[in-house]
């Protein structure tokens, strides 16, 4: 029998949000089996509670949010994944404000937290969703797919491709094998260099900075408009490598940016509410796609009881 885990202790976090730029303070708790993850935002009273579940997902862009009432949370996928990725089924995620902190806009931080002491094994069974027949879902907007296969395992096979000259097509792979602490959570988010002003001028990323994000640099640019753009990071000068990233970024693996994806689809899928059974394609996967395949499987759970 696979058992519910949680963590050994708590974990507190200090940073600031990417998209508000407010300033965070999150601790990270263990949990009773069954309790699934929950989050509580204190700064709202003790009772501002909101389940990790993809009932509450109310936005979805450059991030994952959730709204309950009154109570809203955004930017959860790293935590989320972080837990998902170490078989962590039960926690209390505290904040003082509504959003978790980025960080180094990657999972590590948490995991690397987390592993100093472990997790541990609870008295009860891993309450398991296994996908017993085909689940797809197209956005025909984007052009964005899922398909969900039955699957004995826990498998993620997904590729990239936002007809990017430095990126390319690139693919990412996770199951049972992987080394989640190593593979998939140092990976961090990447924005487009042409995406900055736009994000900026629609109240996003007034936490980004050259220390939680990859800028991919895709046309040509003028140094004038580099260090204009630097200096909305609060940096005084980057510069464009050839390779087509500014120059304070070092990849850890080629395909950083697909594995990110991955590691967000870890993230969102974790609103499931159970740990899933099942092969995953995903094909130019996001936020909104990911929550939305969630929503549909939560709907299946509800309808199977």
């Amino acid at each position: 029998m696979t058992r519910q885990r949680t963590l050994k202790k708590q974990y507190r976090f200090e940073g600031k949000g990417l998209h508000t730029g407010a300033h965070v303070e999150m601790t990270v708790a263990p949990a009773p089996a069954d309790y699934g993850i929950v989050f509580l935002r204190k700064d709202l009273g003790e009772n501002a509670f909101i389940e990790a579940l993809a009932d509450y997902v109310t936005f979805t862009q450059r991030g994952t949010t959730l709204e309950k009432g009154e109570i809203r949370i955004s930017t959860i996928e790293h935590v989320l994944s972080a837990l998902t990725g170490l078989g962590v089924d039960n926690a209390l995620i505290t904040l003082d404000a509504s959003e978790a902190p980025i960080l180094d806009g990657s999972s590590l931080p948490f995991v690397q937290a987390f592993l100093e002491d472990g997790v541990e094994e609870q008295d009860a069974p891993k309450n398991f969703y296994e996908v017993k027949e085909p689940i797809h879902y197209k956005d025909e907007q984007t052009g964005s797919e899922l398909t969900l296969l039955p699957a004995d395992d826990y498998i993620i096979d997904l590729s990239i491709d936002y007809n990017s000259r430095v990126l390319g097509v690139q693919k990412a792979y996770y199951d049972c094998n992987t080394d989640f602490a190593k593979e998939i959570a140092p990976c961090r988010t990447f924005v487009f260099f042409h995406e900055l002003e736009f994000l900026f001028n629609h109240g996003l990323i007034k936490g980004g900075d050259l220390e939680n994000a990859i800028v991919i640099v895709e046309n040509p640019v003028e140094d004038s408009e580099l260090e204009r753009m630097a200096s909305l990071f609060g940096v005084q000068k980057v510069s464009r490598l050839d390779s087509g990233y500014l120059d304070h970024i070092r990849l850890h693996f080629p395909n950083e940016c697909a594995r990110h994806k991955l590691l967000d689809i870890i993230g969102d899928f974790t609103l499931v509410g159970r740990p899933l059974k099942c092969k995953v394609i995903a094909e130019k996967s996001g936020h909104k796609i990911n929550t939305c395949m969630a929503k549909i499987v939560r709907e299946k759970i509800k309808s199977d009881k």
